[in-house]
């Protein structure tokens, strides 16, 4: 973890395997388009780092002046419960949730935003059909109980969604320390919806959850497993239920559990869906945050099509 003060503006990506991310040939694209002038460099720390840390990345943050915020993957949590005392004023999320994913500056201060409840609910709201929950009365099953988990829970389970919220929850995660910490945090958001969270410390498991669920349900792999690490949260002989949705957080590394819900897809009629538009707008969320600026939908669209032609010609290139 190499911090040096910043000679011209920076934003930074705080995560674990930042150069292989495609944001790093991403946001100079997007900051030609948006007339920002800033450099994008990259923070790796190991997954679940000493809370020392995180307080570095943060004290170097706040106090260099031309370091002007971070987007954080992976380290949600953690950072929070390292250095949510180096900030200077925390949004109501980050404070619920108890994770940071967006570090910036106003006005002398530094500011800690919690921003994967909004692009969560914006991404699904691209692919989940309207009424999914009301019409089928299906079921949830959320793998990984970090930030992003807590995120996307939140929003299926919120009262402004009336009679249009899943009849069952699921979650499971490896330990059951961050299962607890989610509890807590859904417990003040709503009670209406049956939550069960289950530790489940090998693969055995989550395919047993997976065999339970009623057809149109709703899956997604929240753990990181196929991105910065390799593998799934599930085994191969995982049977997902039919008509269902199935989401992968990720949209870079191995990708497994995307590969096993596409194998499946045709004979379940499964709708599968990647990580790219959460991508994006977890990315244009905090970039607002962070350059204090509002963008549009003319411009989000905008920033759709470069990034989806940045996506073609990379597989082109390996072709």
């Amino acid at each position: 973890m190499n911090l040096e003060k910043a000679t011209k503006p920076t934003f930074y990506f705080i995560g674990v395997t930042t150069a292989q991310s495609s944001i790093m040939k991403l946001f100079p694209l997007w900051a030609k388009y948006l007339g920002l002038d800033a450099d994008i460099k990259g923070i790796d720390i190991e997954i679940h780092a000493e809370p020392e840390k995180y307080r570095k990345v943060v004290t170097f943050l706040k106090n260099d002046p031309l370091s002007l915020g971070a987007l954080v993957t992976t380290h949600k949590i953690d950072l929070y419960n390292a250095a949510n005392d180096i900030f200077d004023e925390l949004d109501p999320y980050a404070q619920l949730f108890g994770e940071l994913s967006s570090i910036s500056k106003k006005d002398g201060k530094l500011i800690g935003h919690a921003k994967d409840h909004i692009s969560s609910g914006l991404a699904m709201q691209n692919f989940i059909p309207k009424d999914f929950w009301k019409n089928h009365n299906g079921e949830v099953f959320v793998m990984g109980a970090g930030g992003s988990a807590i995120a996307i829970t939140s929003n299926l389970i919120e009262d402004i969604n009336g009679n249009n919220r899943p009849s069952k929850i699921y979650v499971s995660n490896r330990t059951q320390s961050r299962l607890d910490s989610m509890r807590d945090v859904i417990s003040q958001m709503s009670n209406d919806v049956n939550i069960k969270f289950i530790k489940a410390d090998d693969l055995t498991k989550n395919d047993n959850i997976i065999s339970k669920l009623k057809p149109y349900s709703f899956i997604i792999n929240a753990t990181g497993l196929g991105k910065d690490r390799p593998g799934s949260p599930l085994s191969n002989d995982a049977i997902f239920p039919e008509n269902s949705l199935v989401w992968e957080l990720n949209y870079r590394g191995d990708l497994l559990f995307m590969h096993q819900a596409l194998s499946q897809k045709d004979e379940k009629s499964l709708l599968v869906e990647d990580g790219w538009i959460y991508f994006i707008h977890g990315w244009t969320q905090v970039i607002s945050e962070v350059f204090h600026i509002q963008l549009n939908s003319e411009q989000f669209t905008e920033i759709e099509r470069i990034s989806s032609e940045f996506n073609q010609q990379k597989a082109a290139a390996k072709q």
